[in-house]
C-alpha cells in the first residue's frame, strides 16, 4: 500500500500550492478550497514520487527544489498501476484517473515531470484525506459501479 506524502492546494490557478495536513474531497468537485475544483475531468492532480526516476539529470535539481504543483504527492504505488480508468483510494476518498500528463509541457521546475507523469482525475467518492493516509487501487461496489 502506498502513502500520501503531501497535500497541496491553492485558491488561485497557476501559482505554487500551499501544503496542508488534511483536506476534504468533494464528490464530483475536487478538493475543498482548491482552485481546480469544478465539474470537469482534472479536479485532482496526483504525483507519484516514483516518477522522479524519469527526470533527466540536468533537470533533477530544478524538479526537486521546485514548489508543489500537484494536489497529492504519493509514494508506494507502481506507475504501471496508475493508468487511465483506474480507481485510486486516497484516505477515505476515491479518484478515477482520466489523464496522464498534460497536452502542453512546461520546461522548468516540477511542472517538467508533473506535465508528463502527473495523474489527473475526478473525485468519484468524497471523504477526508490526511498526510500519511494509505493509497491503493480501489474497487467500488453497488451504486458506485456506474462511474
Amino acid at each position: 500500500m502506498g502513502r500520501v506524502l503531501s497535500i497541496n492546494i491553492s485558491s488561485v490557478k497557476g501559482i505554487e500550492k500551499n501544503s496542508i495536513e488534511k483536506v476534504d474531497l468533494i464528490e464530483g468537485w475536487g478538493l475543498a478550497g482548491d482552485a481546480h475544483g469544478g465539474d470537469w475531468d482534472r479536479q485532482v492532480s496526483i504525483f507519484p514520487v516514483e516518477a522522479l526516476e524519469k527526470v533527466p539529470p540536468l533537470k533533477r535539481d530544478e524538479v526537486l527544489n521546485g514548489g508543489y504543483t500537484e494536489n497529492f504527492t504519493i509514494s508506494g504505488v507502481e506507475l504501471s498501476e496508475l493508468t487511465v480508468g483506474k480507481l485510486v483510494e486516497i484516505g477515505q476518498a476515491v479518484v478515477k484517473i482520466l489523464h496522464i500528463g498534460k497536452e502542453e509541457f512546461k520546461e522548468h521546475g516540477r511542472p517538467y515531470i508533473v506535465s508528463r507523469e502527473g495523474r489527473f482525475g475526478r473525485v468519484v467518492k468524497g471523504g477526508q484525506v490526511k498526510v500519511g493516509d494509505g493509497v491503493r487501487l480501489a474497487v467500488l461496489h453497488n451504486s458506485d459501479q456506474c462511474i
